[in-house]
């Protein structure tokens, strides 16, 4: 029992148990614990524009290869296209097998509509290809890294990696110091990731006491639909890829325990990035790929936002009443393929990315957001699992596809045969002798 309560893990669920207990009994008290959980997000995403920019550089310098890194990317979006395709197609197929909005019968006139000014005001931002296109170009260098867009700091690191790799060996001592540098930002990661029971006790906290404890009961059949699609989602189609490059999705699912366990209480995946990056390196899958595949995944690879899309538009059309022609399935689909990307980041990205696909459909009325919402919190939680774990995966399988895994690796730990504490990975970042890991009872 000591040995789990010093783990990070163990703290992390003490932590969460802890927050629904105050949350209950305390709720006033559990409320005003919201800046905890806040400040804790804050500080990852202070270091994550930096970081990725460092590993992204580095992970192409280090492949030393243009055409290689060209050749990854291309994989990365082959495989993000085919699979959010697939969430996007299971999302339509729930919401008609199940029907979660039928029998609501809306009055619309009722929906205040003053609620979603906020949101349908930045629509423009995720509409049509391109405004998607134009958001991919920072204002300045410093630009993408003030508003901590990662897709942004994506295309920089890309084309500084690209001139820093044909710069050759003149470029060798930039190349060093900048990866001085990102081990320095990893140390601070370490730092951080110490604080997780505190962001998740905060929270947590404040969910409960906000909502209250049964408020999950309560959010109808969308949310406990949109749960249990996210779960046959990773179960069976995640599942059935990890199963075809040789590999178990449970045991994956186990070694990132701590990383979900953290996302689930604070509805965010930023706040484990850095750790989940490092992570798959301790896999035995190249650095180079992860740097690619985790940041461009991020905007790219949403599995579990595109299938909440598609399933969000079809309940509003149920609950106003609206009937949907195949047609318009097909046309709420290709919207959705576009919509879903580029939208991490966005504040309220999914009522933002939801109003911008009901637009593109004049028959479903966009007040139906209102609808959703409510509950819009509760079903982060779910969306930034599924995300987080689909990201893990398509990294994992483009490394394989690519011959960037080290197999045997990979199979002890994921057969818990090396440790694999995130605060020990993180602490080891920077340390070229530790970048292996070492046997269960042994110290790096």
């Amino acid at each position: 029992m000591r040995r789990f309560f010093a783990s990070l893990f163990g703290q992390v669920v003490a932590a969460l148990v802890l927050g629904i207990v105050v949350g209950m009994v305390w709720p006033g008290f559990a409320i005003a614990l919201k800046p905890l959980g806040d400040a804790f997000i804050k500080l990852i995403k202070m270091v994550i524009a930096p970081l990725v920019f460092g590993v992204v550089v580095h992970g192409i310098v280090g492949a030393g290869d243009l055409r290689k890194v060209g050749r990854v990317g291309l994989k990365a979006l082959i495989y993000f296209e085919v699979v959010t395709t697939v969430a996007l197609v299971l999302g339509l197929v729930l919401a008609y097998l199940f029907a979660p909005g039928h029998g609501m019968n809306i009055d619309l006139a009722t929906l205040d509509a003053k609620s979603l000014a906020g949101y349908t005001e930045r629509v423009g931002q995720v509409t049509g290809p391109v405004d998607f296109l134009m958001r991919l170009v920072p204002t300045t260098f410093v630009d993408a890294f003030a508003k901590g867009d990662i897709l942004q700091v994506l295309i920089l690191a890309i084309l500084f990696g690209a001139g820093l790799t044909l710069l050759g060996e003149r470029g060798r001592p930039l190349a060093d110091g900048l990866e001085r540098i990102t081990e320095v930002l990893f140390k601070i990661v370490g730092f951080i990731v110490r604080l997780a029971p505190l962001g998740v006790l905060g929270a947590v906290a404040f969910t409960v006491g906000r909502y209250g404890v049964g408020s999950l009961k309560q959010l109808g059949m969308l949310v406990a639909l949109f749960y249990a699609g996210v779960g046959v989602f990773v179960l069976v189609v995640l599942g059935g890829i990890m199963r075809l490059a040789g590999f178990s999705i449970l045991k994956l699912l186990a070694y990132l325990r701590e990383e979900l366990t953290v996302v689930a209480a604070t509805a965010s995946s930023d706040c484990v990035l850095p750790q989940v990056m490092r992570k798959l390196e301790r896999l035995g899958i190249k650095d180079s790929t992860v740097g690619l595949v985790i940041p461009t995944g991020y905007s790219f690879n949403l599995d579990a936002f595109s299938l909440y899309l598609t399933l969000a538009t079809v309940f509003i059309a149920q609950a106003t009443n609206t009937d949907l022609s195949f047609s318009h399935l097909m046309l709420i689909l290709g919207i959705a393929l576009l919509t879903s990307k580029g939208a991490h980041g966005v504040p309220g990205s999914a009522i933002v990315v939801l109003a911008a696909t009901l637009s593109a459909v004049p028959e479903i009325p966009v007040i139906g957001l209102v609808l959703v919402l409510s509950v819009d919190w509760f079903v982060g939680i779910a969306r930034a699992l599924g995300n987080l774990i689909g990201n893990c995966v398509a990294t994992l399988v483009v490394a394989a596809w690519e011959g960037d895994l080290d197999r045997a690796q990979a199979h002890r730990v994921l057969n818990g045969e090396q440790t694999t504490d995130t605060a020990a990975i993180l602490d080891a970042a920077g340390r070229p002798a530790a970048i292996g890991l070492t046997a269960i009872g042994e110290r790096p």
